[in-house]
């Protein structure tokens, strides 16, 4: 475990005024004129386009990309952002009738950077320009020109997931490198991202943009759409393909070549990102009716010796980091577990319904850690928890480096397991000084039919713990544990627990981190 605290740093919305950078400009994508959808087709589009864009753009320097725009787009309010709205019946694709159609997202408010999206079609590319024949302007932003300066930040993609009838959106592409998904009947919740760079670290958070999208057309009856994304930073160039499939579960099949333009020391490959505000394991925040608010309950890991581990997540008085050192990591993930509406009461945020993502590696990842950064917040408004696979070495310049991995936006995570898995985690204060009663329930196979109670074994960093006992818990058809842990003269103690039959742990690894501050 890693234990330490750092500056957190915001992504900016301010975009700076300058041309494109030349090796983009100099791309063959780039000599094509923005057309609307319904033009001539442009640009040849190999399967190997966007690598070899993001290998040139990573020989030459960064440069933002941005627009100069007039009054008021340079500074919308969120209301007014708001107020620019997509024509859907303007929808990509809508007339051919596909379980697919893309609808396009305004720049604005905090999506300042300029982003180019291109149609592919027949092995040729063309890109879509944003005008006012997508986007209508409401009132409040009036005294608007009447060809108003408009620019894409996004998109996202409308299907079937729901209803054979209605087209759902279930997958949206805004903002840095940023994505969400759902699966079917789910609310959006935690989100992913292309590449973390320094995240937590001293020297501020770096945040990689997706500055180009080429979506191919779907052939009639396909299950899924491709996406290739073009990302970009001052330390690095990056080429992108999404293959996704919506469904019960939405599926994203993500291969990732890496060109850097310095050695990257503190690198984070599928990064996600979600929000943990209070629940029972922690009651920084005690003022608030709802008995618990997050998009994830906690972090698990299949790590590459096939352990499983489960960490609660928190919501600290100071930022927390944690690492989890593993080599060839099987799979790892933020896991929404409990979808009782009674957990949260929360008829709007609805938090029951927020999917859970669990990161596949394809191929060896070779030696590394899972990274947990846990960072204080006092409102649901922000995300405060980062989970990304850290490789021990850097990933320097002068050649590529490509991640493959697979993606589930799920209820369920997508690991078969036939022990007991972590339903919840308690902790409440007592009457003895410098006490807590911890409390974990475990549920699943291995102990739901048990003749005999398990074993479990417990140990602690520091500090002690007394009174630990197991009994049945009919309610889950499972079992609970809970013991008392004493913390006097201790700042910090990293617990871990898990259940054992005839010396065989029959159970996912239960781990905590309890601090003073």
């Amino acid at each position: 475990m890693l234990w330490g605290s750092a500056t957190w740093a915001a992504a900016s919305a301010v975009a700076t005024f300058v041309t494109v950078d030349a090796a983009f400009a100099q791309a063959p994508a780039a000599d094509a004129p923005p057309v609307a959808a319904g033009a001539e087709p442009g640009i040849p589009f190999p399967a190997d386009h966007v690598r070899k864009m993001a290998e040139s753009l990573a020989g030459a320097d960064y440069v933002k990309p941005a627009v100069a725009s007039p009054e008021p787009f340079n500074n919308l309010s969120y209301d007014q952002y708001r107020d620019i709205r997509f024509r859907t019946d303007q929808a990509i694709w809508r007339p051919d009738k596909l379980d697919f159609e893309l609808q396009l997202l305004p720049m604005g408010w905090l999506y300042g950077v300029p982003v180019e999206i291109w149609l592919v079609d027949g092995g040729e590319a063309r890109r879509l320009k944003a005008d006012n024949q997508m986007f209508s302007l409401g009132p409040l932003v009036e005294k608007g020109p009447q060809e108003a300066p408009f620019g894409f930040s996004g998109f996202r993609i409308h299907g079937p997931l729901n209803r054979s009838d209605v087209n759902d959106e279930y997958v949206v592409f805004q903002g840095a490198s940023y994505f969400r998904a759902i699966g079917r009947h789910q609310h959006y919740g935690l989100s992913a991202r292309g590449l973390a760079l320094n995240t937590a670290q001293p020297t501020g958070e770096e945040f990689p943009i997706f500055r180009a999208f080429y979506v191919e057309k779907p052939k009639p009856g396909a299950p899924e759409i491709i996406v290739h994304a073009l990302l970009d930073s001052p330390s690095v160039a990056g080429a992108y393909r999404f293959t996704i499939q919506p469904g019960n579960a939405t599926v994203m099949d993500i291969d990732a070549t890496l060109f850097p333009r310095r050695s990257l020391t503190h690198v984070g490959l599928a990064p996600l990102t979600s929000m943990y505000l209070h629940g029972p394991a922690n009651h920084r925040i005690n003022n608030d009716f709802r008995p618990s608010v997050y998009d994830s309950e906690g972090l698990a890991v299949l790590n590459g010796k096939g352990e499983r581990l489960w960490r609660p997540l928190s919501n600290p008085k100071k930022l927390q980091i944690s690492a989890f050192m593993d080599r060839n990591p099987k799979g790892f993930g933020l896991a929404q577990r409990d979808r009782s509406f009674a957990a949260f009461e929360d008829l709007e945020a609805r938090y029951e319904r927020r999917p859970s993502a669990w990161v596949e590696p394809k191929g060896g990842w070779g030696d590394g850690y899972v990274e947990l950064i846990e960072i204080p917040t006092e409102e649901e408004i922000h995300d405060n928890i980062v989970v990304y696979w850290k490789p021990a070495k850097p990933l320097e310049p002068g050649t590529a480096h490509r991640f493959v991995y697979r993606l589930h936006w799920t209820e369920q995570i997508p690991a078969s397991w036939t022990g007991a898995w972590v339903r919840k985690t308690f902790v409440g204060g007592m009457k003895k000084a410098d006490t807590q009663l911890i409390v974990v329930d475990f549920e699943g196979p291995s102990v739901r039919d048990l003749k005999d109670l398990p074993v479990a074994q417990l140990g602690v960093s520091a500090g002690s713990v007394a009174n630990l006992a197991v009994q049945r818990h009919p309610e889950i058809n499972g079992v609970r544990v809970a013991f008392e842990l004493n913390t006097s003269g201790t700042e910090v103690a990293e617990l871990r627990l898990a259940l054992k039959v005839s010396d065989q742990v029959v159970s996912e690894t239960w781990l905590f981190r309890w601090t003073q501050a």
